[in-house]
């Protein structure tokens, strides 16, 4: 049965921890999955929306229509590329910068919540496990 293996575990652990994560996003004005994008801007402001493809690994229509919800929300703004009129860059707002901080809590204390029964071996080996996974 599927309800046995663990990726079928897994799954249901990512299921859940993706609707609280939205959940806690909600109040800041955001969508889940738009605080990846917003990320990637707290790393590098001002990059384009090839490279933020490329930095998250998803389709383009997908960083598309990030792009355009964050910018109606005021998360951010576009403006062409000097070099390049064809390319716009994405910038943060002082809105976008304003919400990193919440977001970063909001991301801790879901680790927090998903490690509470662990000791402290347990969270490195679970850790270490995780990022080993392909």
């Amino acid at each position: 049965m599927l309800e046995e293996t663990l990726t079928y575990a897994l799954i249901m652990v990512m299921k859940t921890k993706r609707n609280q994560m939205a959940a806690a996003l909600v109040p800041l004005g955001l969508h889940g999955g738009q605080e990846l994008l917003l990320n990637q801007l707290w790393q590098q402001d001002g990059l384009t929306q090839s490279e933020l493809i490329g930095r998250l690994g998803v389709e383009p229509p997908t960083v598309t229509k990030t792009v355009q919800r964050l910018e109606r929300a005021g998360f951010l703004h576009r403006t062409p590329d000097p070099d390049r009129p064809r390319v716009s860059r994405v910038w943060l707002t002082d809105a976008g910068r304003a919400v990193r901080e919440p977001v970063e809590q909001i991301w801790a204390r879901m680790d927090e919540e998903l490690l509470g029964t662990f000791d402290a071996e347990e969270r490195d080996v679970f850790a270490r496990l995780l990022r080993a996974m392909p």
